[in-house]
C-alpha cells in the first residue's frame, strides 16, 4: 500500500469520527457497498451502443479502442485515488480540481460549473432514455413528454437519500436489471433469423476495419462513445470522500474494473457479430419488434437509478455551497430537509428541459464525452500523477511506463476535447439538419 494511503488513515478516521454525533452521517460506505455503487454508476444503457462502436471502427480498432480505454481507466482511477489519500479534505471534483491547479478560485468555479452541468445533461440523457423506454414497451400509449415526466417525478422520489451509502443499496437492482437486459439481448440476438430491418443493407457481414465511406467525423464519435462509457469517473471523489476506509478502494474499483471487461467487451462483441452493419446504438432497435420490447423493459429501472445517482452528487454540492457549516447539513431539521428536496426537484426539472430539446441520445453521449469524460476522465489524472511523482516521473521500467500511459491520457483528453468536441457538434447540425424530434413534442421516440 502507498505510504499516503497509511500517512492518511488517521485523517480520515478523525473526519469519520467526526461525524459520530450527526443525525445523517456521510462517511459510513464500506468498499462492498463503494464497489455496487460502481456497478450502478457504470453499469448502464451505453454498454448498448458499443456494438455500433464495432460496427463504424471494425473489429480491430474498435476492440482496441477498448482494450486500451479500459486499462487507462484502470490506471487514471487508481491514480486519483493516490492523490485523494495524499489530500484528504477532498469531497468532490470540484476540491479536486482546486487542488490540482494550484489552488486557484477560477478552477474551483469552473470545475463546479463542469460537474453541475455534466450531471443534470446526463440526467437529462437519462430522461430521455426512460421516455424512450417507456415509448418503446408501451407502443407510444402516452405523449413522449407525458413519460419524460412520469420518470423525472419517479428520479425525484428516489433522490431524497442524502447519503451513499442509502443509494448503493438500491444500485442492486439497478446492476441486476441491466445485467438481465443484456442477457435478454443476447439470447434474443443469437436467436432469431435477421436483424430488424434485414434485408435492406444485404447479407449480414462483419469487417476488420473502417469500411469505404466511414468519415473522420463518425470515427471520432465512435470513439467519444467509448469515453463516454469508460471515463465516468467525475463521481469517484465523492464516493472516496463517503467510504468509512478509503483506503479499500482499489478494491471495489478491481472488482469493477474486472467485471466491465467482461459487460463492456462481451454484448458488443455478440452484437456486432450476429447484428453487423445493422447495428444499431442502442443495439436493442436492431431486434424483431417482440424481442425488443422483452429486452429493453428492464432497461427503466437502471436508467432512473443511475440518473438518481449523479443528482445525489450534483445536489449535494450545491446544498453544501448553500448551507455551508450550518447544522442544517447533517441533521433531521425542516429546513435541512425542505432545502434538500426544493434543489433535487429544480435539478431534475432542468434535466426534464434538456431531455425534451436535445434531439437524441447519441448526441448526449457524443457531447458529454467530447466536453467532460476527456477532461474528469483523462486530463485530470495525468495532472494528478505530474502532482504526485514530480521528479520521479522516470525512475525505472514500470514508472517509465506508467508515465508515457498517463501523458497519453492527457494528450488523448486534449484531443477529444478539441476536434473531438468539433465532430460531436457537427453529428448534432447534421441531426437538426435532418427531420427531428421538435422540443416538447408527443413524437413517438420508441427505437
Amino acid at each position: 500500500m502507498p505510504r499516503t494511503a497509511v500517512d492518511s488513515s488517521e485523517v480520515f478516521e478523525a473526519l469519520a469520527a467526526g461525524e459520530s454525533d450527526h443525525d445523517i452521517k456521510y462517511r459510513t460506505m464500506s468498499w462492498q457497498r463503494c464497489a455496487v455503487l460502481l456497478f450502478g454508476d457504470q453499469v448502464c444503457l451505453a454498454i448498448m451502443a458499443q456494438a455500433w462502436t464495432l460496427k463504424v471502427l471494425g473489429w480491430v480498432p474498435g476492440l482496441l479502442v477498448q482494450f486500451f480505454s479500459g486499462i487507462l481507466f484502470w490506471i487514471t482511477s487508481y491514480t486519483m485515488w493516490q492523490y485523494i489519500m495524499k489530500h484528504p479534505q477532498i469531497r468532490d471534483i470540484c476540491d479536486m480540481g482546486h487542488l490540482l491547479f494550484g489552488g486557484n478560485p477560477l478552477a474551483y468555479y469552473g470545475t463546479m460549473i463542469g460537474l453541475v452541468l455534466y450531471n443534470v445533461m446526463l440526467c437529462g440523457f437519462h430522461v430521455l432514455t426512460g421516455a424512450q423506454v417507456l415509448n418503446t414497451v408501451t407502443e407510444h400509449s402516452l405523449c413522449s413528454v407525458q413519460f419524460g415526466i412520469i420518470v423525472t417525478v419517479i428520479a425525484i422520489v428516489l433522490s431524497a437519500p442524502r447519503t451513499l451509502s442509502h443509494l448503493s443499496l438500491i444500485s442492486i437492482a439497478s446492476a441486476i436489471c441491466m445485467a438481465l437486459a443484456i442477457l435478454l439481448f443476447m439470447v434474443f440476438v443469437g436467436k432469431e433469423a435477421n436483424p430488424a430491418e434485414y434485408p435492406t443493407l444485404g447479407p449480414v457481414k462483419t469487417y476488420a476495419w473502417p469500411q469505404e465511406g466511414t468519415t473522420w467525423i463518425e470515427c471520432l464519435n465512435a470513439v467519444l462513445n467509448v469515453a463516454f462509457l469508460w471515463f465516468a469517473q467525475i463521481l469517484f471523489p465523492t464516493f472516496i470522500a463517503e467510504m468509512r476506509q478509503p483506503r479499500d478502494f482499489p478494491k471495489a474499483l478491481a472488482a469493477f474494473s474486472i467485471a466491465s471487461f467482461v459487460l463492456f467487451l462481451v454484448p458488443a462483441i455478440v452484437g456486432f457479430y450476429y447484428l453487423g452493419q445493422y447495428t444499431e446504438a442502442p443495439a436493442f432497435g436492431s431486434l424483431q419488434e417482440h424481442y425488443k420490447k422483452v429486452a429493453y423493459g428492464p432497461v427503466i429501472v437502471p436508467t432512473i437509478i443511475i440518473g438518481v445517482i449523479y443528482a445525489n452528487v450534483s445536489v449535494k454540492f450545491i446544498y453544501r455551497v448553500i448551507m455551508r457549516d450550518s447544522r442544517h447539513q447533517h441533521s433531521h431539521t425542516f429546513i435541512g430537509w425542505g432545502m434538500w428536496i426544493i434543489l433535487m426537484t429544480i435539478f431534475w426539472f432542468v434535466a426534464f428541459v434538456f431531455a425534451e430539446v436535445i434531439p437524441s441520445m447519441g448526441d448526449f453521449g457524443t457531447i458529454l464525452g467530447a466536453s467532460f469524460d476527456s477532461q474528469f476522465g483523462l486530463v485530470f489524472w495525468a495532472v494528478a500523477y505530474w502532482h504526485l511523482f514530480r521528479g520521479r516521473l522516470w525512475d525505472g521500467l514500470v514508472r517509465t511506463i506508467l508515465t508515457v500511459l498517463h501523458l497519453v491520457g492527457f494528450v488523448g483528453g486534449l484531443f477529444l476535447f478539441g476536434p473531438g468536441l468539433y465532430a460531436s457538434v457537427k453529428a448534432i447540425i447534421a441531426d437538426y439538419a435532418n427531420p427531428t424530434r421538435p422540443a416538447f413534442s408527443c413524437t413517438n421516440l420508441s427505437i
